[in-house]
């Protein structure tokens, strides 16, 4: 079903094999844990359509929460922690498998939505289930 021409579905199967690959370094990571100067590798996140700055939030009055993010807004990110070993090693393994379950987690629901918008489809041209 490749190549339907549908943005909602191309969306879910790009979304998916970023985060098959993003599964595949995190493991890569994990199993060099103990790797003498094995530096951990992760994808840079992938961005939505209609991302990139196009509206901009505006505070019209002193009472409303501001619109800049900083590390303890919600969604900001803290400082980027890591650790080197000795070794050189900088994997950190609890990092690491919150983020195979931050992955794990996202793919399960991208993959739930892309089967109920194929069931949809079906639906729409005839054929139930």
């Amino acid at each position: 079903m490749s190549g339907m021409g549908l943005p909602l579905v191309d969306q879910l199967k790009t979304r998916m094999q970023w985060l098959q690959t993003r599964q595949k370094l995190l493991a890569e990571n994990v199993a060099n844990a103990d790797t003498p100067n094995f530096r951990p590798r992760d994808l840079q996140a992938l961005s939505a359509p209609g991302q990139g700055g196009g509206i901009q939030l505006e505070a019209t009055s002193a009472g409303h929460i501001t619109t800049g993010g900083g590390p303890g807004a919600p969604g900001g990110k803290a400082g980027q922690r890591f650790e080197t070993r000795p070794s050189g090693n900088s994997v950190t393994l609890e990092d690491e498998m919150t983020k195979l379950a931050d992955t794990q987690m996202d793919y399960q629901a991208v993959a739930s939505l892309y089967s109920k918008s194929l069931s949809l489809l079906k639906i729409a041209i005839g054929k139930r289930g």
